[in-house]
This record gives structure tokens, C-alpha cells and sequence, in this order.
């Protein structure tokens, strides 16, 4: 069975790091009905996520997210087959981003300022995909 993988970014309707808890919760519970894997990571505001799983789960949960009034100017980097999970053991893995993470790997700074540069960040899933697993692994493979 083809496994499907989606990133996207977007950005907490205000900013409200509140809400975050609320959003890991449900993910946790969707994704687990529905076979998804995957990793969110969070800075000031902005939310980058990974999704896997099969297609049909994945696009329904990618379509609940776009019209979750919490969720604002999102953006797709990547939606693609692939042929095996980079996330198989969360159903939502998550890590708050903070500065001096950032600061230590400046290649990634686009993607925690995406507002200003989708374009880039767009051209670069590869990178994102990069990002989201080093975060995953507790930055023990950083580049």
C-alpha cells in the first residue's frame, strides 16, 4: 500500500501558544484512528508539520487542518509517495523550537520565517524533510 507524505507550514491565528496543547491533543487522537505519523515542530508563532500515512488519511487530515480556524496562512512545501515512514513511531512527535536552536543552524532560518520567504522555503522540501528529522532525533545529527 503507497504511503503518502505532506509538509506544510502555518501560523497560530495570533500567535496564541495556548492553543498548541489543544492541537497536540487532537492530533494525537486523529492520527492514531487514522494511521498517521509525524512530527510538528513550533517557533513564535509558526508551525511546521509532517504527515504520513496512507493517502486518503492523510489528504482527510490535511483537510481538517486547512479548515481549523486555529491555523492560519498555510502553505503545502511537499506532498509525495513514499516508500517507507520517517516517523513510524508518533503519531505526533513535537519540539518547541527556541532561538539558540535556530541560531546554531542557520539554514534553516527560512523555514522559521516563512512569511517572508515561502518561495524559498517551497523550493526546498528535501530541507524541511531534513529539519523535521534532525529535530526529531533530539538535533543528535545536525548539519
Amino acid at each position: 500500500m503507497a504511503l503518502t507524505e505532506l509538509i506544510y507550514v502555518s501560523n497560530l491565528v495570533g500567535e496564541s501558544e495556548h492553543e498548541l496543547g489543544a492541537i497536540l491533543e487532537s492530533s494525537v487522537r486523529h492520527n492514531q484512528l487514522n494511521g498517521i505519523s509525524g512530527m510538528l515542530l513550533y517557533y513564535r508563532g509558526g508551525l511546521m508539520q509532517v504527515l504520513e500515512g496512507e493517502d486518503l488519511q492523510v489528504q482527510e487530515t490535511y483537510g481538517r487542518i486547512c479548515a481549523d480556524t486555529r491555523h492560519r496562512d498555510i502553505l503545502t512545501l511537499s506532498s509525495s509517495e513514499i516508500p517507507g515512514r520517517h516517523f513510524e513511531n508518533w503519531s505526533m512527535g513535537y519540539k518547541y523550537v527556541d532561538p539558540t536552536a535556530v541560531a546554531k543552524f542557520p539554514k534553516y532560518a527560512p523555514f522559521f520565517n516563512f512569511r517572508t520567504d515561502a518561495d524559498k522555503i517551497k523550493g526546498a522540501p528535501g530541507l524541511a524533510l531534513e529539519m523535521l528529522t534532525m529535530f526529531a532525533n533530539g538535533m543528535k545529527s545536525a548539519g
